[in-house]
């Protein structure tokens, strides 16, 4: 009797776990598209503006550049809590989303020390001072980092069930999920990256 039930417990729970996958993802990509076509705005008008004169060209901090890193690697950590979790393997998993979370947080923070050193160099994001080049930029990383936000946000829920064993190789759809998301952050701020690096 307690195995026809737990049967029938299990078969429920993975019906539920699917129609999950099915929602879950597709809103998911439908946010994603959403910031793409933002980014995609904002690095647009930065080319229009940039061809109208009056620009102040400057080099970014050398910060950004180790910010950049910083992401990247969050990217390879994430990657790692992944794999793990799919083989049941909670002490890579638990260390693979907390590695990212704490390389998350450094980028932020990488972040705010990067406009620090800009208003050093006399960039500021808005004033008398002010130019549409460096608004542009504080504009552009500051959308970014309201995004990053989210993700972190993702990274700590998913780290804290991921230590309650509430994930399992049969269902880790919060860890892929966030990772998806995860990447998706890291991934676009390389673009952004190169694009505000290069393009002046």
């Amino acid at each position: 009797m307690e195995t026809i039930k737990s049967r029938k417990n299990n078969s429920h729970k993975a019906e539920t776990n699917l129609a999950k996958r099915k929602t879950a993802k597709p809103l998911l990509y439908i946010g994603i598209v959403s910031m793409v076509m933002l980014f995609a705005g904002l690095t647009s008008a930065y080319v229009v503006r940039a061809d109208n004169g009056n620009w102040l060209v400057f080099q970014l901090p050398n910060i950004s550049i180790i910010s950049t890193a910083i992401i990247v690697t969050s990217s390879l950590t994430m990657l790692i809590a992944q794999i793990a979790i799919k083989k049941d393997n909670y002490f890579l998993a638990n260390l693979g989303l907390f590695l990212t979370l704490v390389l998350g947080i450094t980028f932020f923070f990488t972040q705010i020390e990067a406009w620090k050193q800009l208003s050093a160099q006399g960039i500021f994001f808005v004033g008398k001072y002010s130019n549409a080049a460096g608004s542009f930029l504080y504009l552009i990383a500051l959308v970014h980092l309201f995004h990053m936000i989210g993700g972190l946000i993702a990274l700590f829920v998913s780290l804290t069930k991921c230590l309650l064993k509430k994930y399992s190789s049969s269902d880790f759809l919060g860890i892929e999920l966030t990772a998806i998301y995860w990447h998706f952050l890291d991934a676009l701020w390389v673009y952004l990256f190169l694009f505000l690096y290069f393009y002046r």
